[in-house]
């Protein structure tokens, strides 16, 4: 068996990431420093400092890797559903069910929001960010020209409600420390935006 403190630079370079994920989930992560990480991966610093050159190296990492599990767990979401309403709930969903088995994430998505500096990082969480709101954008019209969506619906607002709401279930889940809730709580908090949105009788 090969000794774990030698493993291979980009199985090193994961788990340092999945640790950041980890850490994020438990204390702010803008007070993570180079030293819990490596108390958590059982490295030194310098040990550490062979697979990242610095601490904004590993944001960015962690930023990336965020970007495209979340993505692709939702366009396997969107593509397993039957209409653009029923995408945006699959979307909704599993958006959900990605915050409430890593709730260190959105901690750091907002935490990069707010930095001055536009680091790799930030300018990560921002693509992600525009990523998304086109993919819902293509949702929203669609489901306007199917009729399932109000076609008097301003598109830009409804994919605002779409983030809002998702990101009110964040909030609160943070505030109770109880990251089940979004995913407990995501059905009827989308029924509700549905109605919202829905084509009128």
């Amino acid at each position: 068996m090969a000794n774990p403190r030698y493993l291979p630079a980009e199985t090193r370079r994961a788990e340092t990431v999945e640790a950041v994920v980890a850490l994020a989930a438990e204390q702010n992560p803008g007070e993570i420093t180079t030293a819990a990480i490596a108390k958590r991966l059982g490295l030194t610093q310098g040990a550490l400092f062979r697979h990242f050159p610095s601490k904004d190296a590993i944001l960015e990492a962690v930023m990336g890797w965020v970007a495209d599990r979340l993505m692709a767990r939702v366009d396997a979401a969107i593509e397993s559903a039957g209409s653009p309403l029923a995408a945006m709930e699959a979307a909704f969903l599993a958006h959900a069910g990605f915050v409430s088995e890593h709730p260190g994430v959105p901690r750091m998505l907002f935490g990069e929001l707010q930095r001055d500096q536009d680091t790799p990082a930030r300018k990560l969480v921002r693509a992600l960010l525009e990523r998304y709101g086109q993919r819902l954008a293509r949702l929203v019209e669609q489901g306007r020209r199917t009729g399932e969506i109000d076609p008097g619906i301003d598109t830009q607002v409804a994919v605002s409600g779409f983030i809002g709401t998702l990101q009110g279930l964040v909030l609160q889940s943070l505030l109770s420390g109880e990251p089940a809730r979004i995913r407990s709580q995501a059905p009827a908090a989308f029924a509700l935006y549905r109605r919202g949105i829905g084509s009128r009788p």
